[in-house]
Formats: structure tokens, C-alpha cells, sequence
């Protein structure tokens, strides 16, 4: 790959901040857009606008072809049976809330159980906190080892004949940690449950192919591959989605309404009230046909690299400690320095121009139970380049060299 190629894809690549050049590294929270991206939305609004799926005018048919073939890219692009398979919806989390609600009312009754994994997002966390309370449900929590990785023998001793769901990451935003889906799957599938992965972190990082990892349920945002912010894919297998209720009511996810009942709409717009995020739809085609015209592969290898050299270098400081060094890792990187607070790092990073995240990354049970107030955290992306890694070494020395 040609790194500085690449770069001039992305407009925002070339921002001063605090009069030093951009080093963004917080790709782990959202990516920056290629232009080609942008130019979708700016061509979308000004050539193709109209409400979709009920127009009989030239516009309309146009924004429904390009949203409608949206959907059947997205369904190519991880190896979904069908496009029928693909529900847009506004990011990881609605898609988790829908199942979380959907699935839990068609499948699951008081004293059932769902597990999902100590290293999960709030987004795999709360909604299924709320459908519990909702249905008297038992939550479980599998636990992770030293490393941050999953104990998958715990996680499948836990499976009994009440449990009717696994929620796992298919890659911590925190920890990096990659998770063996297609184990788990196979394992979970034996026993008769059922599992959700959310993808957030791993569709920009890895090809992935639902069916290869035979996932009931899978989501993802776009703004975590490069894509608009505001839309999201949940893929479900029919057979689940066809039994599940409708998530909202209203336009689109309806086939015929009374004012005595109502009549749903086929898959998958039985779960699409209100108008489309058409604009986003096509925007996300367009940064997956991106992604997929420089190759997935390539991508990997490159931020592999990045890990190895960035967790090498930091390590050469004097009290480093990082958080999460399973052998399977993703371009995340979240460390702590000593006894200086992760917020001091990155309010003194900013001011060299590094971009980092700090926090509880949404992690707060994981963080909880680590013992620790948060982390400093770096994350990579098709952009990054070792020089960014070197600039952010030296910001972060500097740092140091003033915090203790």
C-alpha cells in the first residue's frame, strides 16, 4: 500500500491543531472520511433527493435503485445470504437495542439467560440490562484472563438449557483483543443457542464473511469503516428475523394498516419505520467499495505492523503498562504511565497536536474491574503511518517529562 497516496484521500489529514500538523490516532471512536465519501453525500443531495420507495417521480426511483443496491453491496461485502439479511439502522448500538428487544421477545421467557463477555461495550451491555428487567431475565458475565483475552471453556461452561443468547465483541475497543467468533458459534450452535456479535471494531480491521462465521446476529457502524456517521448495519439470519417482531411502528415497516390492525412488511423492511437514511446508505457502499478496492488483507498487515513497532516503542518508556496483550489483537493500543491520570496524557498530547482517546472508552464494568480510573488509548487506521507513531512517542515523553 501507498500510505501517502492514501492519506490524500482524506481531507482532514491535512488539519493544524494547535498550529502542529494533525496526528490522529483515535480511529478506535470514529475514522476520518476519503473524499470520495464526502463527494457521495454532496452528490446524493444534489442530484438524487427525494423520499424513497413511494415516489412515482424520477427522483425517487433513483435515491430507492441507489439505496436498494446499497443494501445488496453491503450483503456481498460480509457474505450475507441475501440483502433481505441487511437492516439499516443508525450504528452498532440501535442494531443491538433491536435485537435486544425483538429477539428477547419471540425467544425468551422469565428465569431465561443471556451471557454476554466482561470485556463488552455498554452498547452489549445496557440493552440487554433493560430487556432483563423487561422479561425477568438472569444475565451472565464470561470472564477474560490477564491478557484480556476470553476464557472460552468458562464462557461455554456457562451454557445451560436457559441460556438463550450470547453477546461477545467480535474486537474489544479497549483491550484490542480479537475474539475466536467462529469457535464460539460452532460451540454455542451445538447447545442450541444463539449468538451476537458486535462488529463495531472489527469491520474495518478484517474481512468478514457472517456466514463463514455462521453469526445469527452481527453489527456494525459506518463510521467506524470510514463511512457516514448516523447509519449501521444489523445482518440477521431470516429464519430468526422472520419470527422476531417488528422493533417501531410506522412508515415502511408496514404492509397494510387499519385503524383496527396492521399488516407488516417482508424483510427486511419490517424493520426500517420512518424514512431511510437513503443518503448514508449509499455513502456506505461507497467507503466499503474504498476499503475493498485497496484489499482488506493489506490493511491488516499494515496495522499489524503499526501494533508491533507502537507496543515495542512504548515499551522502552519507564513505567508503561499496557492494557490488553493477547496474541490476537486489533490496531488498539490503551496503556497507563505510572501513576499519571490517562486525562493529563491526553490533554497534554492534544497540545503537540496527537489525538488520542482517554477514559472508560464505554467500558466502564471492564475498566471497574481492572481496578484502574481509565486508560489512554491509541488506535490505527489504513492512514496511519510509523512517522505518527514516532510523533506520538515523542509527545507522549514530553508528557511524561512534565506530569511527573
Amino acid at each position: 500500500m501507498n500510505i501517502e497516496e492514501i492519506r490524500k484521500d482524506f481531507p482532514i489529514l491535512g488539519t493544524t491543531v494547535h498550529d502542529r500538523p494533525l496526528v490522529y490516532l483515535d480511529n478506535a471512536a470514529t475514522t476520518q472520511k476519503p473524499a470520495c465519501v464526502i463527494d457521495s453525500i454532496r452528490h446524493t443531495y444534489e442530484h438524487q433527493n427525494a423520499n424513497i420507495h413511494r415516489g412515482v417521480h424520477l427522483l425517487s426511483q433513483r435515491a430507492t435503485e441507489a439505496h436498494e443496491n446499497a443494501r445488496k453491496y453491503v450483503a456481498e461485502y460480509i457474505g450475507a445470504e441475501s440483502p433481505d439479511e441487511i437492516i439499516f439502522t443508525r450504528g452498532t448500538t440501535e442494531s443491538i437495542n433491536l435485537v435486544a428487544t425483538c429477539f428477547t421477545e419471540a425467544f425468551c421467557r422469565p428465569g431465561d439467560e443471556i451471557i454476554f463477555t466482561a470485556m463488552e461495550h455498554h452498547a452489549n451491555i445496557v440493552p440487554w440490562q433493560m430487556a432483563a428487567a423487561r422479561h425477568g431475565l438472569t444475565l451472565r458475565v464470561a470472564p477474560i484472563d490477564e491478557s484480556g483475552q476470553l476464557r472460552i471453556d468458562d464462557l461455554l461452561a456457562m451454557v445451560n438449557s436457559r441460556t438463550r443468547l450470547i453477546a461477545v465483541a467480535h474486537a474489544s475497543n479497549v483491550l484490542g483483543t480479537v475474539n475466536p467468533i467462529s469457535e464460539i458459534t460452532r460451540r454455542a450452535h451445538r447447545a442450541g443457542v444463539h449468538v451476537l456479535v458486535d462488529g463495531a471494531q472489527a469491520i474495518a480491521h478484517t474481512a468478514v464473511n457472517v456466514r463463514e462465521l455462521d453469526a445469527d446476529f452481527y453489527a456494525f457502524s459506518g463510521h467506524k469503516v470510514y463511512g457516514p456517521n448516523g447509519i449501521g448495519v444489523l445482518y440477521g439470519k431470516r429464519a430468526l428475523l422472520e419470527q422476531m417482531p417488528p422493533y417501531q411502528g410506522g412508515g415502511e415497516m408496514i404492509a397494510n394498516v387499519t385503524f383496527e390492525k396492521t399488516e407488516y412488511n417482508v424483510l427486511p423492511y419490517k424493520y426500517e419505520a420512518g424514512t431511510p437514511d437513503y443518503v448514508g446508505s449509499v455513502a456506505l457502499e461507497t467507503a466499503l467499495r474504498y476499503v475493498s478496492g485497496i484489499g482488506m488483507a493489506d490493511i491488516a498487515a499494515h496495522e499489524r505492523s503499526l501494533l508491533d513497532y507502537a507496543t515495542e516503542e512504548m515499551m522502552k518508556i519507564s513505567g508503561m503498562h499496557i492494557i490488553g496483550t493477547a496474541p490476537e489483537k486489533c490496531g488498539v493500543i490503551s496503556f497507563l504511565v505510572g501513576n499519571i491520570h490517562p486525562f493529563d496524557i491526553g490533554t497534554l498530547l492534544d497540545q503537540q497536536g496527537v489525538a488520542i482517546r482517554t477514559g472508560h472508552h464505554c467500558a466502564q464494568p471492564l475498566i471497574d474491574m481492572l481496578g484502574i480510573p481509565g486508560t489512554a488509548r491509541l488506535s490505527f487506521a489504513i492512514y496511519t503511518t510509523q512517522q505518527e507513531i514516532d510523533s506520538f512517542i515523542t509527545a507522549l515523553r514530553k508528557a511524561i517529562t512534565i506530569l511527573q
